[in-house]
């Protein structure tokens, strides 16, 4: 039985449960149990490795509470789809000398401010007024600059926190309120470091289908009927496909969860000031809700800084989880963003022409193809493909490299992320025809 997984070699020695579980994780790192591979019954395990079932069944509770193997039923104990070990190497293309990398997500780095100019000045101005131990986490200026930008995006009033970036707020409000096999309602596709961190906190996710206006009424219905506990929203630019909610689509979703005012609602406004669609949240359509701005693809993702708001009682959870570990966000880095808030150091309404002039280039370019695509707000472009790893690599042949959809996607059909942020628009048409003929020429190859 051992064998025939692959475990034999990695459970030889193992006598006890701390034993099983590391090589049980080391195997699924090094790819030889596969997502979604079957582990040998505990019975029959205990009996090849020549221990008591019990001392099985306590590594299996373990591999699932560390978010590596999950438990159907009927169908066993298995790998999960995405383990919190698994490999992701084989997710990502390579770029070749030459190529046009556009797979990384990244903002263009000549439309962000000069970080180490801003910082200087920020340095200067805050000198006298180091952070201490026992000080507030948050620095006093930016706080009031954010409370001000977000009351004016109608943000709900609510505390406000400092966190570093927007997957560190995300995880300190699901690590305060989420337990491992507690289900979480998150957009398919969605952003995929979303989708590892609910692996690694052994949370379900429940899949949520997208669409350009944001996530579907019905799926989010169906998500809280199984019993969700918390829903993930890119609220604008959403990663990969570009959805913004509109005004009607959240206005039903409010309706939806107005059911479950117990519901934990997580906004994630990653993008906000460059996102090329207006605001429109769910925050505050339960009693429990968070919404993060962080100010990464503005300014730089080396400025590790967002804010957080949302309920008293989520934030002061986020709060206290804080406290007992590294306690605070850098006052430098937060002076900084302040220094950049007040001094209108980004024209963002220029740069978020020129993403959108990127992004609607390629789009259009496209639809001359027809070749369906979307990309409604942000820096990215989701094209659906039959398959991606093909027409991927028929691309990087043509000296273009995009993401696999697989790393976004749950159950959702396959696709390609094309990060459009530094795209020349005047090579949108070339991008456009090889993609059309690579997506072609892999049908038509298969077809045959």
């Amino acid at each position: 039985m051992l064998d025939e997984t692959g475990l034999g070699a990695y459970l030889a020695d193992c006598r006890t449960a701390s034993e099983l579980v590391s090589a049980v994780e080391r195997a699924v790192a090094d790819g030889v149990l596969a997502p979604g591979q079957a582990l040998p019954p505990v019975r029959a395990m205990a009996r090849d490795l020549g221990v008591n079932p019990a001392t099985v069944g306590s590594a299996y509770r373990q591999l699932r509470e560390r978010a590596v193997v999950e438990t159907g039923g009927r169908r066993g104990t298995r790998v999960r789809p995405r383990p919190a070990t698994a490999p992701r190497e084989a997710l990502t293309l390579e770029p070749p000398p030459g190529a046009v990398d556009l797979s990384t997500g990244n903002p263009d780095p000549a439309l962000l401010p000069d970080l180490t100019a801003a910082m200087a000045q920020a340095a200067r101005r805050h000198a006298r007024t180091p952070a201490l131990y026992g000080g507030p986490a948050a620095a006093p200026r930016l706080a009031e600059l954010a409370a001000a930008r977000l009351a004016a995006d109608g943000v709900p009033s609510g505390p406000l926190a400092v966190v570093a970036g927007a997957l560190d707020g995300i995880d300190g409000v699901l690590s305060s309120a989420v337990r491992p096999g507690d289900a979480v309602a998150v957009e398919d596709p969605g952003w995929h470091v979303v989708l590892d961190l609910l692996a690694l906190l052994g949370a379900r996710p429940l899949p949520v289908r997208v669409d350009d206006e944001g996530p579907l009424p019905e799926d989010v219905a169906a998500a809280l009927a199984a019993g969700a506990r918390a829903l993930i929203v890119t609220s604008r630019a959403h990663n990969p496909t570009g959805a913004a909610l509109s005004a009607a689509r959240a206005e039903h979703l409010r309706a939806v969860l107005a059911a479950r005012p117990d519901l934990l609602v997580i906004d994630d406004d990653h993008c906000a000031e460059i996102a090329g669609a207006p605001p429109h949240y769910l925050s505050g359509s339960t009693d429990r809700w968070a919404l993060v701005r962080s100010a990464a693809k503005t300014y730089g993702p080396d400025l590790r800084v967002a804010v957080l708001t949302g309920d008293p009682d989520t934030l002061d959870r986020v709060q206290g989880r804080r406290r007992l570990g590294y306690g605070w966000v850098s006052h430098l880095l937060q002076h900084t963003l302040a220094h950049l808030w007040e001094t209108d150091a980004v024209d963002t309404a220029a740069v978020t022409r020129r993403y959108d002039e990127r992004r609607t280039a390629l789009l259009h370019a496209l639809a001359a193809h027809g070749v369906p695509a979307h990309g409604r707000s942000g820096m990215n472009v989701w094209v659906p493909v039959a398959e991606e790893a093909p027409v991927a690599s028929r691309l990087l042949n043509r000296g273009w490299v995009v993401a696999l959809g697989a790393r976004f996607r749950l159950g959702s059909p396959p696709g390609l992320r094309v990060t459009t942020a530094a795209l020349d628009p005047g090579r949108a048409p070339e991008l456009a025809a090889d993609i059309a003929q690579a997506s072609r020429l892999h049908v038509s190859g298969r077809s045959t």
